[in-house]
């Protein structure tokens, strides 16, 4: 037995706060679309969202993760490693920091709802996505 999930990411406190839900297909344009109805603490939107594939065989107790893919940014501004450490904003010093000790490439700042920003991995795809108008 296997079922699919999207996995909903959106600004929190500490650490991200998730959302996750079953889906059809690993669709991203369905993906996209229910981000629009999702809404955490504070009224934090999406960031992004990754999709879960679970399975559970017939002699397994419960379902285990066998999948997972890379984010899907709902937008966001890029930025290289360089670029933000040769404009040397003193408001960055704890970003510039992250930078050099993990060697992060690029990031990807993401404004959906609370300003959100966070390493952008090769594999992450950045898609054109403008959040409701509605609230």
């Amino acid at each position: 037995m296997e079922k699919h999930f999207v996995v909903f990411l959106s600004p929190g406190t500490f650490v991200s706060e998730t959302s996750q839900k079953p889906i059809d297909s690993l669709d991203v344009a369905v993906a996209s679309e229910m981000a629009r109805s999702i809404k955490e603490r504070h009224n934090a939107t999406p960031y992004g969202f990754q999709f879960v594939t679970r399975s559970r065989g017939p002699d397994d107790l419960d379902s285990h993760e066998t999948a997972r893919s890379h984010i899907y940014w709902l937008s966001g501004t890029v930025e290289t490693a360089d670029e933000i450490l040769a404009r040397d904003n003193p408001n960055e010093h704890i970003l510039r920091a992250n930078i050099r000790c993990n060697g992060f490439k690029r990031i990807i700042t993401n404004t959906n709802s609370w300003k959100f920003t966070a390493p952008l991995n090769d594999d992450d795809v950045v898609l054109d996505w403008q959040p409701s108008t509605m609230k």
